[in-house]
């Protein structure tokens, strides 16, 4: 399949919605606590749209994959516990999700390509990221992709690991 990554815009809101209260509730299955406490949520997601930070995954015309992507706008990593690997200006993801219904085609592997494409077309060679301890899926898949883990960054009084791919040209 042929998939494009862009800008959300709100009309996407609903079907983004779907998508990660799909996700929300894999976490629980799973046992973890991560998107057990009222976040994230619509309004963060209309947020994001209206900062321009949301992405979207698509093929053809339906959203298959969510994302948030900032450029340096993370304060909780400046106090990280840990050392990240470079000091310079990076690229953050949140709420990376995928459609129930297109797990295991790969696709959170695609986001990421896309996501390490965004920052090297804005000339930014890091990419950080955290998830929760207890989400083994994506903590697999920080560890296949190449990310490095860095030490610990906290959100809303919960420790996350925190993580670092450096990229190459």
């Amino acid at each position: 399949m042929d998939y494009n990554f862009r800008k959300a815009v709100s009309e996407d809101l609903d079907a983004i919605w779907e998508i990660l209260q799909q996700a929300i509730l894999r976490r629980k299955k799973d046992g973890s606590q991560q998107w057990q406490d009222g976040y994230p949520n619509p309004v963060v997601v209309q947020k994001d749209i209206d900062n321009g930070a949301g992405y979207v995954l698509i093929t053809g015309d339906v959203i298959v994959g969510y994302c948030a992507i900032l450029v340096n706008d993370e304060p909780a990593y400046a106090g990280i516990e840990g050392k990240w690997l470079t000091e310079g200006d990076f690229v953050v993801f949140h709420r990376v999700a995928i459609a129930e219904q297109q797990l295991g085609k790969g696709l959170a592997k695609v986001l990421f390509g896309f996501i390490e494409d965004y920052a090297r077309t804005h000339g930014i060679m890091s990419i950080k990221a955290d998830t929760n301890f207890d989400n083994p899926a994506m903590l697999n898949l920080f560890q296949k992709q190449g990310y490095v883990y860095c030490g610990e960054v906290y959100f809303r009084g919960s420790a996350r690991k925190a993580f670092e791919k450096v990229l190459t040209a």
